[in-house]
């Protein structure tokens, strides 16, 4: 990233400033409400807000949430938040000047900085690694300090470019509903999104007119990563063509979507079809609809004591004999096997050190 300019403005002054530009009604109702909620209830246990954690980058997006939140913080939920901000080491002395551009503006604005860096970049590393590594911190950070909120920057346009990555590559609705507003991670802990109702521009604009500056990742305007290609070239003819509001339709059908995969895990939870051992009873699906069936399949896979990681087709292959009822035998793994006898699935471990052949003495 690089800087915008060289002087630094007044941060309390462009946070008042910024907030005053954003109305906190703009923001995503469902995220702010979750938040207060956590907030009130850990003032009731103990009479003091909870304690919570900002992913902060240096980028506009996690800038103008920083000012936002740190601005409103003594009328709502306080200022006892810790930033975290992960280098990813990828960019050389660029990615150094990140860190201190947001450990600079943390001190004036008075708030706890956290950095990490990230021990295994290698050149090249592809998008995923690098928000694996990311998301590891956030959760080793959020843990130690016994942290259950974290707040994160993604905007309107996150939304369309997620949406448009995800249809390429056949994803169903939970993953074409995301980015989510309010997201419950396995551990309990909650990721917040407030900005999802704004779009990048707007940001930009509040931004400007404040008088704040914050850094650029120069590798954005590279065409390496697919999200890259999706937001310099896909996404501007895409919005041409539509001749409407496209960012605002692509946030209204994430909603839409968002609601019926809850609904479908609502009711998928009120069948029970999975048991404590991790068997499936099919017998409780019969005469469900195939998207109920196919999360089910899911469900029984991640319940698994071996991590099965299976590819598409196997997977078709096992969602048609589970849905005929078909009896079967499915290689799954080098651990075992999937068998679906009797109405029921299960998973069938190879005992390692049986041998594969006899032999008979002389």
């Amino acid at each position: 990233m690089t800087r915008r300019t060289q002087t630094q403005p007044d941060w309390p002054q462009v946070a008042a400033a910024f907030a005053a530009r954003v109305s906190h009604s703009t923001l995503h109702p469902a995220a702010m409400q979750r938040a207060r909620a956590e907030f009130l209830r850990e003032t009731k246990r103990g009479g003091k807000a909870s304690r919570w954690a900002l992913a902060f980058s240096g980028g506009a997006d996690s800038l103008a949430l920083l000012l936002l939140l740190w601005a409103e913080g003594p009328g709502r939920w306080g200022r006892d938040f810790v930033v975290l901000h992960f280098n990813h080491r990828l960019r050389g002395r660029a990615a150094d000047a990140d860190e201190k551009f947001c450990r600079d503006i943390c001190a004036a604005l008075k708030v706890k900085f956290v950095a990490g860096s990230w021990a295994g970049a290698t050149k090249g590393a592809s998008e995923a690694m690098a928000r694996d590594a990311r998301l590891r911190f956030f959760q080793r950070e959020m843990n130690r300090r016994k942290l259950r909120l974290l707040f994160l920057a993604h905007q309107q346009d996150d939304i369309a470019e997620s949406m448009l990555m995800r249809l390429a590559r056949g994803s169903g609705a939970g993953g074409l509903a995301a980015p989510r507003p309010v997201q419950r991670q396995v551990d309990g802990r909650l990721h917040l999104r407030p900005l999802l109702t704004l779009r990048k521009a707007e940001i930009v604009a509040a931004l400007r007119q404040a008088g704040a500056i914050w850094r650029e990742d120069a590798s954005n305007s590279g065409s390496d990563h697919f999200r890259n290609r999706v937001r310099r070239q896909v996404l501007p003819a895409w919005e041409r063509a539509a001749e409407r509001d496209a960012l605002a339709g692509a946030a209204r059908s994430r909603e839409l979507l968002e609601e019926d995969d809850t609904a479908l895990e609502a009711w998928l939870a009120e069948l029970k079809p999975l048991d404590a051992r991790g068997t499936l009873d099919l017998r409780k699906l019969e005469g469900r609809p195939r998207a109920l069936v196919r999360r089910a399949l899911h469900r029984w896979l991640l319940a698994q004591a071996s991590e099965i990681r299976i590819s598409r087709q196997a997977f078709d292959s096992l969602l048609e004999a589970v849905c005929a009822g078909r009896e079967t035998r499915q290689s799954m793994s080098a651990d075992g096997f999937a068998v679906l006898a009797g109405g029921r699935l299960r998973f069938r471990r190879v005992r390692k050190n049986t041998p594969r052949f006899h032999s008979r003495p002389n």
